[in-house]
């Protein structure tokens, strides 16, 4: 059993909102994870799960202080899981030089260029490792687990559930950047992690990997403010894998919410839509 080490536990709308760390084979160093534990949760309950995937410079605090999540997950009875978004501290160069690559960003792929190899492999971490870890110490109903996110983290929870088809009972994302293989921030992080092949990139690609995708049926449900800025700026280009989808014949929701932009307002706003979204996929 792996061990997970206590850091800080907080009662909220009568579960636990807690934090932990653990020292990760995956990623060779100790990594930190938010769980909310609802009130319906005991060592004889099975509850589901849903994994939040957050952005580009947060880590596991960001989502728990500032999307109001917990009333949601209480009123439901779903664990909710919020990994760190990379390793931390692995002293590798140049992992605190850029906001949007190294540390804090992560993009849940799993690095193939070194120096990044050896600890950069959050994919594997969040569908793999992760997941055993919180079966193992929490007991969630086996099998029934859902996925979101927000920008980067919206990448994450699309890329993980594209390539691993059945894994999650339902998909969502909060202004995901859709299309890494098109956009400034992945071109610059999949240069980065991956090298310079970009059929390579490809394969952590939503937009790309809804085209190919063969797996049970799926649907994607995308929350995009109308106000973003880096909409504007074409980081995400939702529409892409919108028409995609179309193409494909796979099923989407798309909202774009007039007036909001890319901050946890936003999330916060409409994070009560998503978690009823998943409710209706993982509560019989």
């Amino acid at each position: 059993m792996t061990q997970i080490t206590l850091i800080s536990s907080n009662k909220s709308f009568g579960g636990y909102q807690k934090i932990y760390s653990h020292q990760s084979k995956e990623l060779s160093c100790e990594m930190k994870f938010a769980i909310y534990l609802p009130p319906q949760y005991s060592s004889e309950t099975k509850l589901p799960v849903i994994y939040w995937l957050s952005g580009l410079t947060c880590d596991e605090n960001n989502f728990i202080q500032k999307a109001g999540a917990q009333k949601y997950a209480a009123e439901y009875g779903i664990i909710v899981v919020c990994p760190d978004t990379s390793p931390r501290n692995v002293n590798l160069p140049g992992e605190n030089d850029a906001y949007d690559f190294g540390s804090g960003a992560g993009f849940y792929v799993d690095a193939i260029t070194d120096p990044w190899r050896k600890h950069y492999k959050m994919f594997s971490y969040v569908t793999v490792e992760l997941v055993e870890v919180i079966n193992v110490n929490f007991s969630p109903q086996p099998g029934n687990q859902s996925i979101f996110g927000h920008s980067m983290g919206g990448h994450g929870a699309l890329i993980c559930a594209l390539r691993n088809p059945g894994m999650y009972k339902s998909v969502s994302a909060f202004a995901p950047i859709s299309n890494p293989t098109k956009c400034p921030w992945g071109e610059k992080a999949f240069t980065g992690y991956l090298g310079d092949n970009q059929e390579l990139w490809n394969e952590w690609d939503a937009t790309e990997l809804v085209a190919a995708y063969k797996g049970p049926a799926l649907e994607i449900f995308i929350d995009q403010g109308s106000d973003d800025q880096f909409l504007k700026q074409n980081q995400l280009l939702p529409q892409n894998l919108v028409d995609a989808c179309s193409k494909a014949g796979i099923s989407y929701i798309y909202k774009e919410r007039e007036q909001y932009d890319h901050s946890y307002f936003f999330i916060a706003s409409f994070v009560s839509e998503h978690f009823a979204y998943h409710a209706k996929h993982l509560i019989n």
